[in-house]
C-alpha cells in the first residue's frame, strides 16, 4: 500500500524534558501567551502523542498544545523494566505540568488509558485542572479481593515470559505494512492518515525492520486490583467541569466480553460532580482519528472558544 500522505496544517515542535529520571518526549503546537490556557492532550495505551496532530489540524483557535509520550512510549525511554505501574503516569503529568504551566491550571484532555489518568488527576490535583474532556477514558472491570492471589500470580507468570522474550513487540517489514495495520485495527482510518501515523507509531531499525515505539513491558498485567470505590472518591474530588466524550460505536462489549458494560461506566462517572457529555457519530474507539472535526468543535464548545 503507497498511498498519499496526510498533510499536516499546525507543525509541532519536539521538546524533551527531564522528568522523573527520564527524558520525556513532548510535542508542542503553538506558543504560550498571556491569558492563553494549555491545552494539554495526554495519549491511550500503545499510542503516542502524534496521534492527536489530525485535531490540532481541525482547532480553529490558535492554542497552546502540550502532548507527552508517556513513559515507555513514542521517544520517551525507559532504562530497562519490566513492568509499569499506573500512579507514574500521575506523577508525571504533575512534573511535566510544573515545566509548562507552573501556577497556572490547564485544560486536560485525555483519551482511553489517558482519559484515565486525566479523571484520577484531576480528583488528587483538582487546583490544576481548569476543565476535562474524557475521550473514552472508562476504567477498568470491578475487582474483588478474591482475584488477589490469581493476580499476583499472572504478574510473576508474565515477567517470567518478557524475561524469555515471548511477549516481544511485533516488527514489521515497511512503513506500509505498519500503516496497514494500523488501518487493521480501526477500519475506519484513511490510508493518508495511517501512512502518516505509522511513522510516528513505528521506527525502522539498522536491519531495516520497523518496530513499534512502545516498551513490551506495557503488555504485562497490573498486579494490583482496581478499586472502583476508591477510584469514584477521587472523582467526587474533582472540582473542574468534565465532558465525557463517547463514540457511537461501543467496544466496551468487544474488550470486555460482558464483565464490565457501557451501563457501569455511566453508573460510575456520576460520582464527577459537574458532568457533561457528549457522543461523536460514525466514530469508534480512536474517535480523535475518525472524526477530529467533530472532536475538535466539541471541545472548543467546551472550553469555550
Amino acid at each position: 500500500m503507497i498511498a498519499r500522505m496526510y498533510q499536516v496544517k499546525r507543525n509541532f515542535q519536539s521538546e524533551f524534558i527531564p522528568v522523573r529520571g527520564l527524558q520525556y518526549h513532548v510535542q508542542v503546537w503553538g506558543q504560550p501567551a498571556p491569558g492563553k490556557v494549555p491545552l494539554v492532550m495526554v495519549h491511550g495505551w500503545m499510542d503516542v502523542a502524534a496521534s492527536y496532530q489530525f485535531v490540532v489540524d481541525a482547532l480553529n483557535a490558535d492554542h497552546y498544545v502540550i502532548a507527552p509520550d508517556w513513559r515507555g512510549f513514542g521517544k520517551t525511554l525507559v532504562p530497562d523494566v519490566d513492568h509499569f505501574w499506573f500512579p507514574d503516569y500521575l506523577a508525571d503529568l504533575d512534573f511535566l505540568l510544573d515545566h509548562y504551566a507552573q501556577g497556572q491550571a490547564v485544560y486536560l484532555v485525555g483519551h482511553s488509558m489517558g482519559g484515565n489518568v486525566a479523571m484520577m488527576y484531576a480528583g488528587v490535583r483538582p487546583e490544576r485542572v481548569r476543565r476535562l474532556i474524557n475521550l473514552e477514558g472508562f476504567g477498568m472491570p470491578r475487582t474483588v479481593p478474591a482475584q488477589a492471589p490469581g493476580r499476583y500470580a499472572r504478574w510473576m507468570d508474565e515477567l517470567q515470559a518478557l524475561r524469555r522474550g515471548s511477549r516481544a513487540m511485533r516488527s514489521y517489514d515497511s512503513l506500509d505494512s505498519v500503516a496497514e495495520r494500523l488501518m487493521k485495527n480501526n477500519p475506519r482510518l484513511s490510508a493518508d492518515k495511517a501512512q502518516w501515523l505509522a511513522g510516528h507509531w513505528a521506527q525502522e531499525s539498522a536491519s531495516g525492520q520497523w518496530h513499534i515505539m512502545g516498551h513490551p513491558a506495557h503488555k504485562i498485567t497490573n498486579a494490583q486490583l482496581y478499586h472502583v470505590e476508591e477510584v469514584q472518591e477521587i472523582f467526587r474530588r474533582i472540582t473542574a467541569p468534565v465532558l465525557s466524550v463517547e463514540a457511537s460505536e461501543n467496544s466496551m462489549d468487544q474488550w470486555w466480553k460482558g464483565t464490565y458494560k457501557l451501563d457501569e461506566f455511566h453508573e460510575r462517572i456520576q460520582a464527577v460532580p459537574q458532568l457533561e457529555t457528549a457522543h461523536i457519530a460514525n466514530a469508534g474507539h480512536m474517535l480523535h482519528h475518525d472524526q477530529p472535526e467533530q472532536l475538535a468543535a466539541l471541545m472548543e464548545r467546551f472550553i469555550g472558544i
